[in-house]
């Protein structure tokens, strides 16, 4: 028997630090819109702007299960799609349903979600002067860049088990650890196919420049993923990533986190990071050794180029 209950939200304990977000009234606990909103002819051109940039830019780049799953649910046939539709499809496939929440929501309800195999997805597309880059996820981020990969049963279950280590990391007060794990797969990951390393974190997929700096730049350190030394390693929220971590396979991936237990992990760190984004180390596996070059030079903030 589990000594949690996925079917609630997990307790958030009072010595655990978490970002202060205001729930609107209109919202229950679990943060879900009553419904998808009905999206302007101009911010449904802009979806399918977006569509078309990133649909040029992914083939040879993106793994084969994202384009799979593109294809399998159909999302780029005009206009931000139905969560309703994409539902219909996704649901016999994984078990999976897309939910729409206002935001970015709350570690533990994004955790139960999760588990209860929901991916809340931002109920908002950016705006035109955001275009090539939005630091809050909206439904551009969600559904293109990582909806697709639902699709795949391996990756769907990693999700679900992703969601319910939460509240384990709530329990011992390592959000951050249990975070960075969850931003080197699902949002920056990256694959090894027949072709050479592909792109499955869905940062990387809805974003036209690190679709290309994380495969060919020069900077980044490209490293095989360690889950010990990933959740102990600091990331970067607001420019590109300075250290990309590689599986073999969604397989791979999946039992190096749910057939093991993360206690001996937290128990033996401390709330905050040991190693920098740019570190490589000499227990590392590196396919990349990058020169940190865009990072050096002050990344974003100095108007850097990204190579």
């Amino acid at each position: 028997m589990t000594e949690f209950d996925f079917s609630r939200i997990p307790a958030t304990p009072p010595s655990v630090f978490v970002a202060p977000l205001k729930r609107p009234s209109h919202l229950g606990d679990d943060w879900l819109e009553p419904q998808q909103r009905r999206y302007t002819a101009d911010e449904n051109r802009l979806w399918d702007e977006l569509f078309e940039r990133q649909r040029r830019l992914l083939p040879g780049r993106a793994c084969q299960a994202f384009v799979d799953g593109l294809e399998r649910l159909d999302l780029g046939r005009g206009g931000v799609p139905s969560f309703e539709r994409i539902n219909e499809s996704l649901l016999p496939m994984t078990g999976w349903q897309v939910v729409p929440v206002p935001m970015l929501i709350p570690d533990a309800v994004f955790f139960y979600h999760l588990a209860n195999r929901r991916f809340p997805a931002g109920n908002f597309i950016r705006t035109r002067d955001q275009f090539d880059y939005i630091q809050e996820p909206d439904v551009f981020h969600d559904v293109f860049g990582h909806v697709p990969l639902l699709t795949d049963p391996v990756f769907a279950d990693y999700m679900a088990a992703y969601g319910r280590a939460g509240w384990k990391a709530l329990k011992y007060n390592r959000l951050k650890a249990l975070s960075a794990l969850y931003w080197y797969t699902v949002e920056f990951g990256l694959i090894r196919e027949n072709g050479g390393l592909r792109i499955y974190g869905a940062g990387i997929l809805s974003g036209p420049t690190e679709t290309r700096f994380s495969l060919e730049g020069r900077s980044p350190h490209r490293i095989h993923l360690n889950v010990d030394r990933v959740m102990r390693t600091d990331y970067e929220i607001s420019d590109l990533q300075s250290t990309y971590f590689v599986v073999e396979s969604f397989a791979e991936l999946f039992h190096m986190t749910e057939q093991r237990g993360f206690e001996p992990i937290y128990e033996s760190i401390a709330p905050g990071f040991i190693y920098a984004k740019t570190a490589a180390l000499d227990t590392d596996h590196i396919y990349h050794r990058g020169t940190q070059e865009y990072e050096l030079r002050g990344g974003r903030g100095s108007n850097a180029e990204p190579v």
